[in-house]
């Protein structure tokens, strides 16, 4: 999916943006430059479809995804038909992304799965047949499927995202799906790993194709050189809360921070996070400070591998200084 001259950096919106703001927000982003536009479906905040539908309403050129819906929360079937009333709507503007979801997320609604990445690989294989007008008549091991088939399926290929982290997951990509939405938290070298195995993935499945990788990127900038010291400290309470309640796990073992935040949860929560961790954590796991060192910690993960990088605004006091900040760096990344 080609969008000419259109900016490489991105915005997420947060989960907690009230749904009647969504238009707005998403109206802004536009205008200031921004290359594309995601919608979270983080259970139980916002809808991710719906809030995909304001956005793509209330805008008339940015891309808009939806990053990430889980693949047991919707039946593939009912999935394929939200996806297919929207991309009709809206023709090329759409990017679902599908994923696990958080699996204690999922637990609360009794849907974990025995198997969550079967059920990845057959909600992305019933997803793009449906989309393409296949009549689907099977029994998988994660939904069954009777003469199904959609009444509006879509002309184009729609792109489908995954959101997943770990090796099985990045290898399904590479043969299945048209991107990558990588998880706040990435470090450049996270990133630098995972196109290097979805390059060889999708070659192994005799794939000509680039899997797209969209980075989202939890960031605290600003305009004023004098407060970019106050931008660090306010990120710091936020990224120890994210990195206490996610855990040692792919992307923070791809710098070899896995053995020492596990030590620092065998003795506390964010707060032992937030005392202990290294200040250079900020700059390895976040965008944070002056619009220099934004613009060369951005152009560090399109060097890895990525195509876009899309900015989330997690400091809720920091939001609006920093879509401005980084929206008047759109223009030095396009495509």
């Amino acid at each position: 999916m080609t969008h000419p001259s259109r900016s490489r950096l991105g915005v997420l919106l947060g989960s907690t943006t009230p749904p009647e703001q969504i238009g707005a927000q998403a109206a802004a982003a536009e205008a200031a430059g921004f290359g594309e536009l995601w919608l979270p479906e983080d259970y139980f905040f916002l809808g991710g479809i719906a809030g995909a539908a304001l956005a793509l309403g209330a805008t008339s050129r940015v891309p808009v995804g939806i990053g990430v819906v889980s693949s047991v929360v919707r039946h593939p079937a009912l999935l394929a038909m939200e996806i297919s009333t929207l991309a009709r709507a809206y023709p090329g503007r759409l990017m679902p992304g599908i994923g696990h979801g958080v699996p204690a997320w999922t637990a609360q609604m009794g849907l974990t799965q025995r198997s969550p990445m079967s059920a990845l690989r057959e909600t992305l294989t019933a997803v793009r047949g449906l989309l393409g007008g296949e009549t689907i008549d099977e029994e998988g091991r994660f939904a069954a499927f009777r003469q199904v088939a959609i009444t509006h399926p879509v002309a184009e290929p729609v792109p489908l995202f995954t959101g997943v982290l770990g090796d099985k997951g990045l290898e399904l990509t590479g043969r299945m799906a048209d991107g990558l939405l990588v998880s706040a938290l990435a470090p450049v070298e996270y990133v630098r790993s995972a196109r290097r195995k979805l390059d060889e993935a999708a070659r192994a499945a005799g794939r000509d194709e680039r899997i797209t990788i969209t980075v989202l990127a939890a960031a605290n900038v600003t305009r004023d050189p004098g407060q970019a010291a106050a931008t660090r400290e306010a990120l710091k309470a936020v990224l120890a809360f994210y990195l206490a309640a996610t855990g040692p796990g792919p992307l923070f073992g791809a710098v070899g921070a896995n053995e020492q935040l596990a030590n620092m949860l065998s003795r506390g929560g964010p707060e032992v996070v937030a005392a202990e961790m290294p200040d250079e954590w900020l700059d390895v796991f976040g965008v944070v400070g002056g619009q220099d060192t934004a613009r060369v910690r951005l152009k560090e993960y399109l060097d890895a591998g990525a195509d876009n990088v899309a900015i989330a605004t997690v400091v809720a006091g920091g939001a609006e200084e920093t879509l401005a900040a980084v929206g008047e760096l759109t223009g030095e990344f396009t495509h």
